[in-house]
């Protein structure tokens, strides 16, 4: 149901079932899948598209462009994927010429003020509390929770599973499967109560905190630690995933335990 007092462009295209309340506003050629909402005051501008069963809350807006000096008026793009919800307030930007889009997996909840710059990549169902700010070029894995109030600092990668406490400065790469807090931001161990959630044994948990004991508790510098990882420890998909993270942390990785 499309109300008479929302505004909806004759280009966009419109999955079915998709309600448009009262005041919110529907740019050029935007796509919305089947069953989504769009919430009073929402605007959802030219090169978003949104997927099947979103939520679109009051004041979002949704697919403007960058706000970055190089963006030269390319056709990018703003995706969510099925099944994102995007509270009150959020600004959701399109991509520059460097990926041409930002992209927002499946599943995932931006909480209230929640802010989205360029290029950046989320994964599936993941959480950003209220007031966090991405800026461009962010990559983020699946099952992410960030908590409100933090602020992630351009290029960096958080990898799936990671749990960032409320308030951080998160300057650094953020390796799998762990949980990050303090100033700076640091390593406080596994995400244990997470992982299992999701299904994790008991013995894989261990596994994974073997791995960060040599990595982030006994103090060697990272190539050191690469060394040991790959030699003591048996192989498994965990140790996998956080031996190629870890190897194109670019930024370097965040502070070990203090």
């Amino acid at each position: 149901m499309i109300s008479k007092l929302s505004y909806v462009h004759e280009s966009a295209n419109l999955g079915p079932n998709v309600k448009i309340e009262p005041f919110a506003y529907v740019g050029e050629n935007v796509v919305i899948g089947e069953g989504t909402w769009v919430g009073p005051h929402a605007t959802i501008l030219e090169g978003a598209i949104i997927g099947k069963n979103c939520k679109i809350f009051p004041g979002a807006v949704v697919g403007a462009i960058p706000q970055d000096l190089k963006y030269r008026g390319e056709k990018s793009s703003l995706v969510l994927e099925d099944n994102v919800t995007v509270r009150e307030c959020c600004t959701l930007n399109r991509g520059t010429e460097a990926s041409m889009t930002t992209h927002i997996g499946q599943g995932t909840l931006l909480m209230a003020y929640v802010h989205v710059a360029h290029d950046c990549f989320i994964g599936a169902n993941c959480i950003l509390a209220n007031n966090v700010n991405l800026a461009g070029h962010i990559e983020i894995g699946n099952q992410v929770i960030i908590g409100g109030m933090s602020a992630v600092h351009q290029f960096v990668k958080i990898g799936d599973h990671v749990m960032i406490g409320g308030g951080s400065l998160v300057r650094k790469d953020v390796p799998p499967f762990v949980k990050a807090a303090r100033e700076p931001l640091s390593y406080v161990g596994v995400n244990s109560v997470g992982l299992r959630r999701r299904g994790f044994s008991t013995e894989k948990i261990n596994h994974i905190q073997d791995i960060y004991r040599i990595l982030f508790v006994k103090g060697n510098n990272v190539k050191k630690s690469l060394e040991t990882i790959d030699a003591t420890i048996k192989e498994s998909a965990e140790k996998e995933i956080i031996m190629n993270f870890l190897l194109q942390a670019d930024r370097g990785l965040m502070k070990g335990f203090r």
